[in-house]
């Protein structure tokens, strides 16, 4: 049974639409050219936070006022998509939203939550000890834990699935990127829902495979780093609610490396003039590792999020693949816990 019905999910998109448009699903003649099948891009980038997180966002702080009226604010932790979608519809509600990212986390994605209306707190080396830190402070402070993955942040993040698989019904494969799970869940709930036959694919960084790694052992595997600049996909520890769901629904995982990554930025920017964030560019640097095996297919890619920091934008142009933020130098002005 799918985790939403059809009326979940057109409720859901109800709601979202209430603080933002549905964003486009364009086909780009160069780009199907260059992988050799008919590219769906869905566009998360043109949300109002540039990432498909905002509409998680709306949906679970809907969700908290309805459950939870008393509540005074919420507590999570991100590497900043999921951050900007809760500060915003947080303060949005009048709650306050405390976030916590770990050191060194991408300077522009830490000023938009700060813009949001977050306040922000970097603690730890990677995004599980900022999340386990969120959990401890939360409960101590009897603020409402936002989770890396939970029931209404699929639903609201289902609702780009839905657009795409509305104006195209008949795709054969669709590519997304997995860091906690909300995205490739959303997308096989949708799927599942409306009974089309559509392949999920998962991609993962091969600097952080726990997601590849779990589904194939069937069980929780954690890995020592998950230090790849996708920052989106920087994650060690899998969900275990989104592990079952797309270790079943996912008809296979694929790894990507970090030099892909950064040629599908180019690849976005050249052939579409469109910004992608390194998650956000995942699923076409997997469609171009498959080239041979989705040729002459119709083929969607979900395009996440386009909040890449300038500099690693300039060296990716440049030709170069920036180093991940854990494995640079850090500013001790910087730490903050």
């Amino acid at each position: 049974m799918p985790l939403f019905s059809r009326s979940d999910l057109e409720e859901a998109a109800r709601l979202v639409y209430t603080q933002m448009p549905p964003t486009p699903q364009y086909v780009w003649p160069l780009l199907s050219e260059a992988a050799g099948a008919e590219v769906w891009v869905k566009h998360e980038n043109h949300t109002p936070t540039g990432a498909f997180k905002v509409r998680g966002g709306i949906t679970f702080i809907d969700w908290v006022k309805r459950t939870e009226p008393k509540a005074r604010g919420i507590c999570t932790a991100t590497r900043g998509n999921h951050g900007q979608s809760q500060a915003c519809a947080a303060t949005a509600a009048g709650l306050t939203a405390k976030v916590f990212v770990p050191r060194g986390n991408s300077t522009e994605k830490n000023a938009a939550m700060r813009a949001f209306g977050a306040e922000l707190i970097e603690f730890g080396d990677d995004f599980d000890a900022a999340r386990e830190e969120a959990f401890r402070v939360a409960a101590a402070e009897d603020l409402v834990v936002v989770p890396p993955f939970h029931p209404e942040l699929v639903r609201g993040v289902a609702t780009y699935a839905l657009e795409l698989f509305t104006a195209a019904p008949d795709l054969d494969t669709v590519y997304v990127p997995i860091g906690c799970g909300s995205g490739i869940c959303a997308t096989i709930t949708v799927r599942d829902a409306l009974g089309l036959k559509t392949r999920i694919v998962g991609v993962v960084s091969d600097r952080a495979p726990t997601a590849k790694l779990s589904v194939e052992a069937g069980r929780l595997i954690e890995t020592d780093s998950s230090a790849t600049f996708a920052d989106g996909m920087a994650v060690r520890i899998p969900v275990p609610e989104a592990l079952e769901i797309y270790g079943r629904g996912a008809e296979r995982i694929v790894t990507i490396t970090d030099d892909e990554v950064a040629e599908a930025i180019r690849l976005y920017y050249r052939l579409t003039h469109n910004l992608a964030e390194g998650a956000g560019a995942a699923p076409l640097a997997a469609l171009m590792s498959e080239k041979d095996r989705m040729a002459g297919k119709k083929v969607g890619v979900i395009l996440c999020g386009g909040n890449i920091d300038t500099d690693w934008f300039q060296q990716v142009l440049a030709g170069e693949t920036p180093a991940p933020r854990e494995l640079r130098p850090r500013d001790p002005c910087l730490a903050n816990g």
